[in-house]
């Protein structure tokens, strides 16, 4: 055995724990350890060691008598000592709200985790008629117009990689042309900004701006959900509070980083 391979053995173990804690996190609810090994289609005995590791580690926890585990108190440790350090939330919620009192409409913070997008945060609208979304779920890239900047870095091969297959069907049954996803991203890039009808829905517009991180890539986006008709209405001036609040949160994710660093 070369000296490479028990790294590779413990690098693949620790990748699969971390796959058991965003399998809980995409199911949203607590799972015994042989269904966690089935929905991810890895092996029931590494499963289960790795299980009973998290749980001796405070990671996850058991929650009934079935031996049903899901996230543990360790994580909000974590996070709450990441919170101390950067607080993503409170820099970004005071923006929110801000562009929802400017424009009544819903308001989000976006970003990837890994192939999906996901709402980070949402502020919604001042209007009797309220627009949201699910906090937190995983979306398909190419269905949102967040996903045209958060990709802007990549090269085309890159994207072609990350993107699945399926992710390319869209909600109505129809499919977007990979090529015209990527003409989409280009024109994106090159004017910090992208708009259009929600593929999820019917009756809905979606706004997104870049939040630029200090090494110049897109970290999060900004976001406006609003009315079809009240897009089209106000559509300059959605634009330009969007833009305006997310180089404003960029300037305060910049600052905040260093001080962090230092």
């Amino acid at each position: 055995m070369s000296k490479s391979e028990p790294r590779k053995t413990k690098a693949k173990g620790l990748d699969r724990a971390f796959a058991i804690l965003d399998h809980l996190c995409q199911v949203g609810r607590p799972q015994r350890p042989i269904d966690i090994a089935e929905g991810m289609g890895a092996p029931k005995s590494t499963v289960y060691d790795l299980v009973a590791l998290l749980v001796s580690t405070n990671v996850l926890e058991k929650v009934d008598k079935q031996g049903r585990v899901f996230l543990g108190p360790k994580l909000n440790f974590w996070s709450t000592n990441y919170n101390r350090h950067f607080d993503l939330s409170g820099i970004a919620q005071p923006i929110l709200e801000s562009i929802t009192e400017e424009t009544r409409e819903t308001s989000q913070l976006c970003t990837l985790d890994g192939d999906k997008y996901y709402v980070a945060m949402m502020n919604e609208g001042n209007r009797p008629f309220r627009i949201s979304a699910n906090v937190g779920e995983r979306t398909p890239i190419p269905w949102t117009a967040s996903g045209r900047l958060l990709l802007s870095h990549l090269s085309d091969e890159q994207i072609l990689d990350l993107i699945p297959e399926d992710d390319f069907d869209l909600p109505d049954g129809s499919r977007l042309d990979p090529k015209d996803f990527i003409d989409s991203i280009r024109s994106a890039s090159e004017a910090a900004f992208f708009d259009f009808d929600s593929v999820a829905d019917t009756f809905t517009h979606c706004f997104a701006a870049p939040v630029i991180g200090a090494d110049g890539i897109c970290k999060h986006t900004l976001c406006i959900i609003a009315p079809k008709d009240d897009a089209i209405e106000n559509y300059q001036t959605y634009r330009k509070v969007l833009v305006d609040a997310a180089a404003k949160l960029s300037r305060r994710l910049a600052n905040d980083s260093s001080v962090a660093a230092e």
